[in-house]
């Protein structure tokens, strides 16, 4: 097998085949790039990783006080799980995935992070969907805490708030079940979302029946393939004192 790439596991999931890949190309010189794949279409991947470590920065800046408890919904790769992980204010993390999979690759530390996510104990590993649990808050994304409120939830799991996984998904960004997530926040938690998009201004409306303030903010980072900037967005929500 070419040294220039591995396939390094393949599996069934609920979702169909998900396969966990690294190659080297010339663009990023002495790198290992790891990319996901589900069926044909590429999931995740670690060329450009700013805006996911943004996720975790900008939503925990709007944050206040100490002894955080945050919810990360997606592990990917784990990149806005350590980038959390940085901020000392963090007590505990919950990382939510649907695909045991891809939990079992960061368990295995098939993956570059899985390591550091597995040597930090405010981390745990939730297995469930995270659509599922932030839409019912009298259970909640504890499973050893019902009800259980937490200062930040940070979301990365579908392209956009318009672009789903899996259409299962849509149903999820409505007034009503976004209303339901934020009960699980306390007073003044935060969301945080990332989206492949500009910002959406019907979104950013939408987010603002629910919360109290809503930033819609753009990260830019330079794309070799384009020799220039690419953007993405991170949507910071504010709830209310109540």
């Amino acid at each position: 097998m070419s040294l220039l790439f591995e396939e390094i596991d393949s599996q069934s999931s609920s979702l169909g085949e998900i396969s966990l890949r690294k190659r080297r190309m010339a663009v990023f010189g002495d790198k290992d790039i790891y990319e996901v794949k589900l069926g044909d279409e590429f999931l995740m991947s670690s060329m450009f990783v700013e805006a996911e470590e943004a996720l975790a920065s900008l939503g925990l800046a709007a944050l206040q006080g100490d002894d955080l408890s945050v919810v990360v919904g997606g592990l990917g790769l784990g990149y806005t799980a350590v980038a959390a992980l940085k901020d000392p204010r963090i007590s505990e993390l919950l990382v939510v995935d649907a695909l045991e999979t891809v939990i079992g690759w960061h368990q295995n530390e098939l993956v570059p992070l899985g390591k550091i996510l597995n040597g930090d104990a405010r981390n745990r590993y939730v297995l469930g969907s995270f659509f599922d649990l932030a839409t019912d808050p009298s259970s909640g994304f504890d499973r050893h805490c019902a009800g259980k409120k937490f200062d930040a939830i940070l979301l990365d799991i579908d392209h956009s708030p318009s672009e789903f996984l899996n259409s299962a998904n849509a149903s999820f960004y409505s007034g009503k079940n976004l209303a339901l997530m934020a009960e699980q926040l306390k007073p003044k938690g935060v969301f945080a979302m990332w989206s492949q998009n500009l910002p959406e201004e019907k979104f950013a409306a939408l987010l603002k029946t629910v919360f109290e303030t809503v930033d819609s903010q753009v990260v830019s980072f330079y794309n070799p393939f384009k020799n220039g900037d690419s953007t993405n967005t991170v949507y910071v929500c504010v709830k209310g004192e109540s």
